[in-house]
């Protein structure tokens, strides 16, 4: 069965304990979700860490594992962050573990998780895990859906991951998409997919006619540049404008090999982690759509230097600055 831990407290670098040399660590509430929020509804901008220590569906779509041990690294690379917010609270509220192969149990179990952080005006950010995450990150957010709203989704990926549930072999890391685009259609929401850092050589052509099938847009890798902004900003303006609410999926096997070896399921290459690419990733977040974000495919276990989990953590760094003047 899927397991729940409550948070444990984070641990940096003391500079002191004046407000203008704190470090996240130093600022960070804890909360378990196994027992009543008390937080009360604020104004103010809350963040909530979760983590979801799975890489069953990494597993079951013939990936690498070890990013279940994601949280772990992510958490470790954000907690000497100094703090430069004041209008903002940041909370850690633990684990959802799949440690017995019940991959679909740990989804339904992060989806309550999430659900009850978003109705106590908490924006979470799901820390994975192999991208199996996003489903289970969905599985909150869809509580806010009504038929005829409209839910968009932005997958920063190399991959679609829109396979088809296989009945012999379940859900995996691969199907989220495809899930999600099934639940929308089934409860007649309207579904706006849009993936950006696609590649050619990651994707058959069945993933790229499914991907058309369902009216999904998408921008590859090899388009991720200067030149290009104009059309990029065009499609992630489309689906910010065309949608109610928002999920944004970070996967890190988008970025050059270089910037992130230590993934799931590294491609030939990917996008460049640059200063465009984060102007984008705090446009998406200043729309004021995004319900809740996730991380995956973290995989300490191939990481150098820990490039991998401190490019993750930065991404963190920009979206909670984002969501604070947001």
């Amino acid at each position: 069965m899927a397991i729940y831990n409550a948070p444990k407290p984070w641990q940096g670098r003391n500079d002191g304990d004046d407000a203008n040399v704190q470090r996240w660590h130093q600022a960070i509430e804890l909360i378990n979700l196994d027992q009543p929020i008390n937080q009360p509804i604020s104004q103010s901008t809350k963040i909530a860490f979760i983590g979801f220590c799975s890489d069953e569906g990494v597993l079951r779509n013939q990936g690498r594992v070890g990013a279940k041990d994601g949280p772990v690294a992510i958490r470790k690379a954000c907690s000497s962050f100094p703090v430069h917010f004041e209008k903002l609270e940041l909370f850690d509220a633990g684990d959802v573990v799949c440690d017995d192969g019940d991959l679909e149990a740990a989804q339904s179990l992060l989806g309550e998780k999430i659900q009850q952080l978003i109705s106590r005006k908490y924006t979470p950010i799901v820390l994975g895990g192999g991208h199996e995450v996003a489903y289970g990150n969905f599985n909150g957010i869809k509580q806010k859906l009504s038929a005829k709203s409209n839910f968009g989704v932005i997958n920063i990926d190399a991959h679609f991951d829109l396979r088809q549930v296989d009945e012999k072999v379940g859900v995996t890391s691969g199907t989220g998409f495809w899930q999600m685009a099934s639940h929308c259609k089934e409860n007649k929401i309207g579904y706006h997919y849009l993936a950006i850092g696609i590649q050619d050589c990651s994707n058959t052509k069945l993933l790229f006619d499914t991907a058309r099938n369902i009216g999904a847009l998408y921008i590859k890798a090899e388009e991720f540049t200067n030149d290009q902004l104009e059309h990029i900003l065009d499609l992630l303006n489309h689906v910010l404008e065309e949608s109610d609410t928002v999920q944004l999926s970070i996967d890190m096997d988008a970025f050059t090999a270089a910037n992130a070896p230590g993934v799931s399921a590294p491609a030939f290459n990917g996008m460049p982690p640059n200063s465009m690419f984060r102007r984008l990733l705090r446009h998406i977040v200043f729309s004021g759509k995004v319900a809740s974000i996730d991380i995956a495919e973290l995989n300490p276990l191939y990481d150098v230097d820990n490039r991998t989990a401190r490019l993750a953590a930065s991404f963190v760094f920009d979206m909670v600055q984002a969501l604070e003047r947001g």
